[in-house]
């Protein structure tokens, strides 16, 4: 890989970041709402009270030179201090930020696993029963909104059968020490099989949610690519040699099949970090997006800011990642 195209790209990352910035900032500032008097609710204060805090808070100072002292001390690693939780935005978001990152991980999992054998298999049977089962299933599943699946997962196995917790991460009879924040990784890695159990119990319905319509997407896009390669001639020359069917699919075209996949999957892991807002919010999942909201409702304006702008790196951290993968998948691609 060349040196050239990692500058490049870390270049790239500057305006998009403060682009984000920028717009965030203007969107929280345009809102109506006065960030002292949601925090003051219904507690007597006078106007030089009121005044005094609006001045510690920094939203005496003009738009332009606030949003010029956040980008300053962003670009150090400080983002402020919360409004609300009223200590550093850091440390609010580096307690949320593994929650979103597990989920969506275990989300992704869950899609690659069923969305790839489907679509290979749909592809391979073209035209089949199994094919068009595939493709209704695709159908349901990219259709069906992400709270409606929820709700019915919790009606149906939390509610009515009670094999699966309601909202949490895990249960209080379990303590894990804290590594990276990612109780499933955590546990694991210092041999607590019980409470990784208890977790993985309580992830499974909120990344079932995320990963379903996920998979759906992931499916018909790897049936597409799967059905368009197999017409190749190189695939029609390994299968003249007399290679194995399964070694042809497995070897040759698998491999060059999944590189539109892994562009959606890049995409679609960008938005499960940020747009699983409304699946936190169902399963009570105590994640990045579901305290980026809570912020929006109480006009903490550095925790949001802070917020979207550490998904965003993330975001272009992994669409970055996928670039590099290509090279992997493909030797022909070069970067």
């Amino acid at each position: 890989m060349r040196l050239g195209f990692i500058v490049e790209r870390l270049l790239q990352l500057i305006p998009v970041l403060i682009g984000i910035s920028l717009v965030v900032f203007l969107m929280m500032a345009l809102t109506p709402g006065d960030p002292v008097e949601i925090m003051l609710g219904d507690q007597l204060a006078t106007a030089e009270q009121k005044e005094s805090l609006r001045r510690d808070m920094g939203l005496d100072l003009p738009v332009a030179e606030r949003f010029a002292r956040f980008v300053k001390n962003a670009l150090g690693g400080d983002f402020g201090r919360s409004f609300f939780h009223r200590r550093p935005v850091a440390e609010v978001i580096a307690e949320r930020l593994p929650a979103t990152i597990e989920l969506t991980i275990v989300a992704m999992l869950i899609a690659l696993a069923v969305a790839i054998p489907l679509g290979v298999l749909a592809a391979v049977r073209r035209g089949s029963l199994i094919d068009k089962a595939a493709t209704v299933i695709s159908l349901v599943g990219v259709s069906m909104p992400g709270f409606w699946l929820g709700i019915m997962l919790i009606l149906l196995f939390a509610v009515h059968l009670g094999w699966m917790p309601v909202s949490g991460r895990i249960d209080y009879a379990f303590e894990v020490p804290r590594i990276t924040g990612m109780i499933l990784f955590d546990s694991l890695v210092q041999g607590r099989y019980a409470a990784f159990l208890n977790a993985l119990h309580h992830i499974l319905m909120p990344a079932v949610t995320l990963g379903l319509a996920m998979a759906a997407l992931l499916m018909r896009v790897t049936r597409t690519s799967m059905i368009e390669v197999l017409q190749q001639d190189y695939i029609v020359f390994a299968e003249a040699k007399g290679l194995s069917r399964a070694r042809v699919l497995v070897r040759h075209a698998l491999k060059n099949a999944l590189i539109p996949t892994v562009t959606v999957a890049a995409l679609e892991t960008g938005y499960l970090l940020g747009g699983n807002t409304i699946v936190e919010m169902v399963f009570g999942w105590p994640g990045l997006a579901r305290v980026i909201v809570e912020g929006i409702y109480s006009r903490d304006y550095p925790l949001v800011q802070a917020g979207v702008l550490v998904i965003a790196v993330i975001y272009v951290t992994v669409n970055f990642a996928a670039d590099v993968l290509y090279t992997l998948l493909n030797p022909r691609v070069k970067l």
